[in-house]
């Protein structure tokens, strides 16, 4: 019999549980925009690389905390974050696109797709007309990292110059230290993938009695008989993992180069190596396992609490 503290397994808020299309998901820009925390210009976003987990020892200088003025260890993620590069610009007019110009034709592109040889100019971009919004198609330039192709990803642009601002980017590559400028983030990215799984491991079912027919490791009653059908509110044997979530507010501890602060182990991390760019901390865990695409972008709703928090890194544990 069903309890009314608790009438079912597992959030319908996910739904379908099926495998993400794309590793890196798409953003709604617009909340972005209006966010507190963006108040510089620039780009909204980058693609960064799960590194591994650690523990790092930061003294808290948050006002009013049981810690405040102490030395404590926090669970931590490493993100290391190559430079950016554009790859074209989109034109919007009223959510629609309405001309999309392709500015790079760089070798490494082609392991990812098929690009032309005529390549627009900059020039180009000044002779479109009636647009109201503006992004960018930016890739990650994977120099000397584990993965050959870059990834790419639709930004937004934070300017009251826009056009003027995606221009004075063209050509350059675009660094982690320009590019996250927050205090929190928010991190996009697809989970750890499980593959196919039963029902008590995909929604927490309880197991049933030893003595039960037909299995102990499902659902006791897949529903009345009529309506003579399964509903998709049934919990079942599919799959886990590997589905797209965002981890909001999270606070970022450094952001730094290996050149001027060194952090890799002598055996490298677990699945991942070294690290040979910039890189980014952040306290707390983010979705995925190591090696894994994490958009990281400003954060759609800051947290009171989490803004308040301040903490200044001394070291990070080996």
């Amino acid at each position: 019999m069903s309890k009314s503290t608790r009438p079912r397994h597992g959030s319908l808020q996910f739904w379908p549980r099926k495998r993400a299309s794309r590793f890196i998901p798409s953003v709604n820009w617009k909340p972005i925009f209006k966010s507190p925390s963006v108040k510089e210009e620039g780009v909204l976003g980058c693609i960064g690389y799960k590194v591994g987990m650690t523990s790092v020892v930061i003294k808290d200088n948050t006002p009013h905390s049981l810690t405040k003025g102490k030395r404590i260890v926090i669970p931590a993620t490493i993100l290391e974050v190559p430079n950016m590069q554009i790859f074209s610009v989109r034109f919007y007019k009223n959510g629609k696109v309405i001309k999309d110009i392709v500015l790079s034709n760089e070798k490494v592109l082609k392991k990812k797709m098929k690009v032309g040889k005529n390549v627009k100019n900059a020039d180009e971009i000044d002779k479109v007309k009636d647009w109201d919004d503006i992004r960018v198609i930016a890739y990650s330039v994977m120099k000397d990292m584990f993965k050959k192709g870059p990834d790419f990803m639709e930004i937004g642009i934070k300017s009251d110059k826009k056009l003027e601002f995606v221009k004075s980017l063209i050509g350059k590559e675009i660094s982690a230290k320009d590019l996250l400028k927050w205090d929190l983030v928010d991190a996009r990215g697809l989970t750890k993938g499980k593959g196919f799984q039963g029902a008590v491991k995909r929604f927490g079912v309880k197991l049933r009695h030893h003595k039960s027919e037909k299995g102990i490791r499902k659902v006791g009653s897949i529903g009345p008989w009529h309506p003579a059908r399964v509903t998709f509110r049934v919990p079942m044997p599919g799959q886990l993992g590997m589905f797209t979530r965002v981890h909001y507010n999270l606070k970022v501890l450094e952001v730094a180069d290996i050149k001027e602060k060194d952090i890799n182990r002598k055996e490298g991390f677990k699945n991942y190596g070294n690290l040979k760019g910039n890189y980014l901390i952040l306290a707390g865990s983010v979705q995925g396992p190591a090696k894994r695409q994490i958009l990281i972008t400003p954060p759609i709703r800051p947290n009171k609490r989490q803004t308040k928090r301040d903490y200044e890194l001394l070291e990070v544990k080996a």
